[in-house]
């Protein structure tokens, strides 16, 4: 990251304590603690900021330890009904509408495309998250979990798109063939560390942060922020790339998007950080078997309790009914979502739970 080179004050030598009369010199000295008190708190709180993810050797890792991981009785029973349900399907799918794209063109809205992907536009400037638009959340095309309903904007009817963001290298997260196709009109790309490979072999333009570093993308800046999850497209090499949450503060608006993220302190050290989110997208889904989902998603109740940490206006609910990826059926999330949102006193008005191609203004 660019640093502002430090400048100097040409009337610096007119103002020096030696040169001053005896009580200005005393007044100097009461106020020099002072100053260095507050310089010290604005750089504890810069260092906070910018502490950026830990890493044992070449794998990032989550503040909370290590993923706590069932044994064989567990896992193997849940693979296997997987693969037999990425074969012969499940209902459930999320409810669909056909898009509006006189509403989704408005400033500031926000489209459910489906998944964690959402067209977000805000002060002026027009971004996704997590695109995925391929028929299956897979490294093949024949085989792994497979879209329960098309996507909610094609990608040849989206708008010109400044910039899009990648939470982690998940299959459902980050769809080389959506990226290729967005880079090709020039789209460019923030992600977290070593995430650019992907990136740039498909095509794309990326830049790399790190938790707590953040880049400007025309009216707006794109905050990297911390998420308790993994990295991994295959069985080996885990954890070698960043996952990340990230706020996109602009002139009127703070958009957060999750990623995906188990329950932890982090909503809250956010709302200290930014103030007020306007919108939160959360995710809902893919929490049983609790065993091994636990750690690194979110169930609905836990949903409710991030969006009360952070305090944010309104909350979108993500990450449920496109793709079947765990045990729970894929039309509970949005449910037990709207009974512990009640239970908490938010309403449909700041809990919101929307059909796939719908839009909201806010």
């Amino acid at each position: 990251m660019s640093r502002r080179p430090a400048t100097r004050n040409p009337g610096a030598l007119r103002h020096r304590p030696d040169c001053l009369s005896s009580a200005d010199r005393h007044n100097v000295d009461r106020v020099r603690p002072l100053a260095f008190l507050g310089a010290l708190v604005m750089a504890c709180s810069s260092l906070a900021a910018h502490a950026g993810a830990p890493r044992d050797g070449d794998v990032f890792t989550n503040p909370a330890g290590s993923r706590p991981w069932p044994g064989p009785d567990v896992t193997l029973p849940f693979f296997a009904r997987k693969t037999w349900t990425s074969l012969v399907g499940r209902d459930g799918a999320a409810p669909r509408v056909p898009y509006d794209r006189a509403a989704m063109l408005e400033n500031p809205s926000l489209t459910w495309i489906g998944h964690s992907t959402f067209l977000v536009r805000m002060d002026g400037v027009t971004f996704l998250t997590d695109p995925i638009f391929s028929e299956r959340a897979s490294p093949v095309s024949f085989a792994g979990p497979k879209r329960l309903l098309p996507p909610g904007v094609p990608l040849d009817a989206l708008p010109p798109i400044d910039f899009v963001t990648l939470s982690h290298d998940h299959y459902d997260h980050t769809d080389l063939a959506s990226i290729e196709a967005l880079a090709r009109h020039g789209t460019r790309f923030v992600a977290g560390l070593e995430m650019g490979d992907l990136v740039r072999a498909a095509g794309g333009d990326v830049v790399e942060l790190d938790w707590g570093e953040s880049v400007q993308m025309g009216a707006v800046r794109v905050h990297c922020v911390p998420a308790q999850h993994f990295s991994g497209r295959s069985v080996v090499g885990n954890g070698r790339r960043l996952w990340a949450g990230w706020v996109v503060e602009g002139p009127t608006r703070r958009f957060y998007h999750a990623g995906d993220t188990g329950y932890f302190d982090g909503f809250r050290a956010l709302r200290e950080r930014f103030g007020q989110i306007d919108v939160a997208a959360l995710p809902i889904g893919a929490y049983e078997p609790a065993e091994i989902m636990r750690f690194v998603h979110l169930d609905p109740e836990e949903a409710v309790r991030a969006a009360l940490d952070l305090g944010a206006r309104h909350t979108v609910a993500m990450h449920w009914g496109t793709f079947d990826l765990t045990d729970e059926p894929p039309d509970e999330p949005p449910r037990r979502f709207r009974a512990a949102a009640e239970a908490a006193h938010l309403g449909p008005d700041r809990a919101w739970v929307l059909a796939v191609g719908e839009t909201r203004r806010w």
